[in-house]
C-alpha cells in the first residue's frame, strides 16, 4: 500500500488573508502582459481601471456589472485593433 500524499492547499497565513474576500475572478481577464505590444497598449488602461474599481468600489452586484461591461469594452477595443477594414 502506498503512503498517502499530502495535498498542497493554499492556506492563508495571516488573519487578514483569512478574512479577505476572494478575488474577483473576472480580474484574470484583464491581464495583458502576455499580449503583443500593440495589444498591450490598448488593453493596459482597461486593466488599470478595473483594478481601480476593485480597490475603491464596494463589492456588490453593480461593481460586478461594471467590471463585466469594462471587460466587454476591453475585448471590443482589442478586436478593433486587429480588425481588417
Amino acid at each position: 500500500m502506498e503512503p498517502k500524499t499530502t495535498v498542497d492547499l493554499d492556506i492563508p497565513e495571516t488573519a487578514a488573508e483569512r478574512n479577505a474576500p476572494p478575488p474577483d475572478h473576472v480580474m484574470q481577464f484583464f491581464a495583458y502582459a502576455h499580449l503583443p505590444e500593440k495589444m498591450q497598449a490598448i488593453s493596459k488602461p482597461f486593466g488599470e481601471l478595473a483594478q481601480l474599481i476593485v480597490d475603491n468600489v464596494p463589492r456588490n452586484q453593480e461593481r460586478t456589472k461594471a467590471l463585466n461591461k469594462l471587460l466587454e469594452a476591453k475585448d471590443a477595443a482589442v478586436r478593433a485593433s486587429i480588425a481588417k477594414g
